[in-house]
């Protein structure tokens, strides 16, 4: 039952059952007969099949996926407290925004790991949308982002201020962009339609790919100052100021993971 579980939160979060079974390690077969199994266990559908790659939730999942996430975050809780009860290790998973998780994120780490000892952590890097659906999937504790998205079991706290600057050699181009669910994506957007800049785009989903071209003299972006050292860049008005944000979610986390995240806040401001 906790396999068939599994199965059904992977496919309900991506809403197709072949990338549910490459997530999975298991044949797609596999993952049908699993769902199949958990629908005629509680008797209803739990996903609509309408020939397409994305598959439709029922009503029924819907319920049923609130319950499991819960049931799972708390099977990982036991498992990790019966595992670690002699080291007294707790597991705190980080997901942070490129930026954050290249420039500042690294002298944090340190603080996290002097201040929290009997805390385990490990980082993920992925852009700001990301990191507010891991958390609220569970699958990080803490996350760090750098546009001002919300949810309604999510809290978001206001970190430290983060300045663009535009980068490299607009003349020569290309226009070196990120994904549309990143944090830098909007102001990039907003630059190109203020100087009604139609040039070439070249998107690229890896914020130090990007600095890596622009030292090699390639291209031109929007950038975080902190990634600008070595590069020829201009300083954008006070407009192109943007937050770094702490989200956590309203409940369910540990004590430690809590401390945790005020220790953060504390740290922001010195």
């Amino acid at each position: 039952m906790f396999k068939w579980l599994e199965t059904f939160k992977v496919v309900y979060e991506t809403k197709n059952f072949s990338k549910a079974s490459e997530i999975l390690f298991v044949s797609q077969p596999t993952v049908s007969s699993q769902i199949k199994q958990l629908e005629n266990e509680f008797g209803t559908q739990l996903f609509i099949r309408s020939g397409r790659k994305e598959v439709l939730v029922t009503p029924q999942a819907e319920i049923l996926y609130e319950r499991v996430v819960d049931l799972m975050d708390d099977w990982d809780k036991l498992y990790q407290a019966v595992q670690t009860k002699q080291q007294q290790i707790i597991r705190c998973v980080i997901g942070a925004s490129h930026t954050f998780a290249n420039y500042v994120l690294p002298s944090l780490l340190i603080q996290l790991h002097q201040r929290f000892p009997q805390i385990r952590f490990s980082v993920r890097m992925m852009n700001s949308l990301e990191v507010l659906q891991a958390l609220e999937h569970h699958t990080v504790d803490i996350g760090f982002i750098e546009k001002p998205l919300s949810a309604p079991n999510i809290k978001r706290f206001s970190l430290m201020e983060d300045q663009l600057v535009l980068a490299g050699d607009t003349e020569k181009g290309p226009w070196l962009v990120r994904e549309n669910t990143s944090g830098v994506y909007y102001y990039t957007k907003r630059f190109l339609e203020e100087k009604d800049i139609d040039g070439p785009v070249m998107e690229i989903q890896n914020n130090e790919v990007i600095v890596g071209l622009l030292k090699q003299g390639f291209g031109c972006s929007l950038i975080s100052e902190r990634a600008a050292e070595g590069i020829a860049h201009q300083r954008l008005d006070d407009s192109y100021k943007r937050n770094f944000y702490l989200i956590r979610r309203k409940s369910g986390s540990s004590e430690d993971i809590e401390k945790c995240a005020e220790f953060i806040c504390e740290w922001s401001e010195q």
